[in-house]
């Protein structure tokens, strides 16, 4: 998986992005966002991908407890990217609140949310399942 695996939802819209904003506000997860070394106020979605072409891609940092951070990158309007550190997601607890913040992003946007080992899009193992409204293992694990 490499220690940063890519999340993402894709076939994602501007409308997407602010749902996403509008759940960090709504659970009170406590937030930064930033542009370059700026840290700045959390705007709507819509300001945030309206960048230059030259500009720094804006991060928002979201911290789901003390210890576990999601990092959202608006490269694009198209799809919503982020990445967590998996050393962050040792033990059961741990893995309960990232599963459930997945659930809760895949509930509010309808859409999968999936996660992908560092750089090799387009082969999820985990995810946010629509269907069957869980997060559920999409590749098969290596050792039985």
């Amino acid at each position: 998986m490499g220690p940063l695996p890519d999340v993402s939802v894709p076939d994602a819209s501007g409308r997407d992005w602010q749902d996403l904003l509008d759940l960090v506000v709504e659970r009170g997860w406590r937030c930064q966002y930033s542009e370059g070394e700026r840290v700045l106020a959390l705007p709507r979605a819509e300001a945030a991908l309206s960048r230059p072409a030259d500009a720094e891609c804006p991060n928002l940092r979201v911290w789901l407890t003390a210890d576990v951070l999601a990092i959202f990158r608006f490269y694009s309007d198209e799809a919503i990217d982020f990445d967590v550190d998996l050393r962050e997601l040792q033990g059961q607890e741990r893995l309960d609140v990232f599963c459930s913040f997945l659930r809760e992003i895949g509930r509010r946007l309808g859409k999968p949310v999936l996660m992908h080992p560092e750089g090799a899009d387009g082969h999820p193992v985990l995810g946010f399942d629509v269907a069957a409204d869980r997060v559920v293992l999409l590749a098969e694990p290596l050792a039985r």
